[in-house]
């Protein structure tokens, strides 16, 4: 598929999703051995990104499957249509049971949701299981046959095995912790807050339109605030709506006096922008005693 990590990575920044060295020498790795790969991460860094990226990279069809507090098995994997089982049933009134009974329980009655649909998928496909620190353990549990050998068990039908293997990309903004057994069957990949450098790289792909100087000092800025004590430290999309932001208001840089109203953009708690709002007026005096 890639014949090499640069290969990877160049394949990725034309599609805007750029990586460093280290982050592709483990998803290569990951695609190369058909490997599940686990993403962790805090929320907003490019997890679900670099998945929807690399989807379109490989050119192949996306199945999401979102995770939530009980999730189950009948959201994730399958479920009966039970409107068309009774349809079959009333159809064959003058039939006997036995003649049918396993025909209602055949694929062809069978809802496949976003787990079967990859594993019965005639094309390749990349299935990304979002935020599975969402769900709970039980479900994780449900995943080990799946991630181990491609493959599903349903009582009716049996054993589905895959035919064209996903690529299997799970995410994880790290609320809970996960099993050995899930850990040991996936390549493990851990997406922080990027450099200085590399979110100004990151923010001027993302938003050609800014200035060269709004996005040094954007960058700088937010780079400072991650080492406030804050509730949630500002992600980098929130970098990038923040950035937005200063330049709908016509700014070409950023000043410390003219941010009221768009701390709002940055961070999401009240008191984290009141303590910010401390902070800016403690660094706008430093900067003027200079």
């Amino acid at each position: 598929m890639f014949t090499s990590p640069l290969n990877l990575a160049q394949a990725l920044e034309k599609e805007g999703y750029l990586i460093d060295e280290e982050t592709a020498t483990t998803l290569f790795l990951s695609l190369a051995l058909k490997k599940p790969c686990l993403i962790e991460g805090p929320a907003g860094v490019g997890k679900t990104q670099l998945a929807l990226a690399l989807a379109r990279v490989v050119n192949r069809r996306l199945i999401r499957l979102q995770c939530y507090e009980g999730l189950d098995i009948n959201k994730a994997l399958y479920d009966w249509n039970y409107a068309k089982q009774l349809l079959r049933l009333q159809l064959a009134k003058t039939v006997e049971w036995n003649e049918i009974k396993d025909d209602l329980y055949s694929e062809e009655f069978i809802l496949s949701r976003p787990l079967l649909e990859s594993i019965l998928s005639s094309e390749p496909v990349l299935l990304l299981i979002d935020e599975l620190d969402k769900s709970d353990e039980e479900f994780e549990s449900f995943l080990l046959e799946l991630l181990a050998e491609f493959q599903v068990s349903i009582p009716e039908l049996g054993t589905l095995s895959s035919k064209t293997k996903p690529i299997v990309i799970l995410t994880s903004n790290n609320s809970r912790d996960f099993s050995d057994a899930l850990r040991r069957r996936c390549i493990h990949i851990y997406l922080g807050y990027p450099s200085l450098e590399r979110e100004i790289s990151i923010l001027a792909s993302q938003a050609p339109e800014l200035s060269e100087q709004l996005i040094q000092d954007v960058c700088g800025f937010v780079s400072r605030v991650r080492k406030l004590p804050l509730q949630k430290l500002p992600s980098v999309s929130e970098t990038i709506d923040f950035a937005r932001a200063l330049n709908v208001l016509q700014k070409e840089e950023l000043n410390y006096g003219e941010l009221m109203g768009t701390l709002s953009v940055l961070l999401k708690y009240p008191k984290d922008i009141a303590k910010l709002e401390e902070r800016l007026k403690k660094w706008e005096s430093e900067k003027r005693s200079k």
